[in-house]
């Protein structure tokens, strides 16, 4: 049986040595995470600010409103997908989005454009599978909504000192209509992570090749993304602990307190 964060955690100071060990293996995988983009910025040349101003301002324009059909379309797809196709190894989906990357820089911006809502699809599906491996469940409404929170974490172009961990301690809530919402909250951040994924497809020459890299890139950030913030929450759920608690540990960690001379 498939259990869920815990509705009233129990408060504590003092973490057992086998929490403590588990949050720091969780804060390694999280800082290993900050250099996975270097490989696209080494391809296409530049900085990973500088990639948006590439786009044509049409694009740039239309970018956030094609980033909420996005994540509105892999909403559906990727959960109607669960009663058809199995959840795949993180090897499998970081493949899969590979070529579809490729597959969408060689036609330039506007296969690009065709790819993203195929490639934003994989994604979810696949956070959704690593939310189901730490022990949640899926149909749960709480739990397919923090699967989309994942997407509101920096990105692997942008991530420049390992401190953005907004999103591991941004509380889901649902009310009304929840998931728009969310959306809605997402999107802006993740309109310009794929702002910069388009532009590096659209480089000449080159845009199958950074299509493949940033997708590469892009999958693997996210899912570690992922298995960061279920792992947390499910170290919290089987040991009984304030699930704030461990995010405060885990940020000491990444941010240990500067020695007053």
């Amino acid at each position: 049986m498939k259990r869920t964060d815990r509705t009233t955690p129990v408060p504590t100071d003092s973490l057992t040595p086998e929490a403590e060990a588990a949050v720091a293996a969780l804060a390694k995988r999280f800082r290993s995470a900050d250099g996975i983009g270097m490989q696209v910025l080494s391809l296409v040349g530049g900085q990973a600010e500088d990639l948006i101003e590439k786009l044509p301002s049409s694009i740039r324009t239309q970018l956030d409103r094609a980033t909420r059909r996005a994540l509105e379309t892999a909403f559906d797809a990727a959960s109607g997908s669960r009663k058809r196709v199995a959840d795949r190894p993180d090897w499998l989906n970081t493949a899969l989005t590979s070529a579809m990357g490729a597959a969408g820089g060689a036609g330039g911006l506007p296969t690009a454009l065709a790819e993203l809502p195929v490639t934003t699809t994989v994604l979810l599906r696949a956070i959704q599978g690593i939310a189901v491996d730490q022990g949640f469940d899926i149909e749960d409404p709480l739990v397919r909504a923090q699967c989309l929170q994942i997407f509101s974490a920096a990105g692997p172009l942008a991530r420049d000192d390992g401190t953005d961990m907004a999103f591991l301690s941004a509380r889901v809530t649902l009310t009304g209509p929840a998931i728009h919402g969310i959306i809605a909250r997402v999107a802006p951040r993740f309109a310009a992570v794929l702002g910069q994924k388009l532009a590096a497809q659209a480089v000449p020459l080159i845009g199958a090749m950074a299509g493949a890299a940033t997708n590469y890139a892009f999958t693997s950030y996210y899912q570690e993304m992922a298995r960061v913030y279920f792992g947390l929450r499910a170290l919290a759920r089987d040991q009984d602990i304030d699930v704030d608690v461990l995010l405060r540990e885990f940020r000491l960690i990444l941010e240990p307190p500067k020695m007053v001379v």
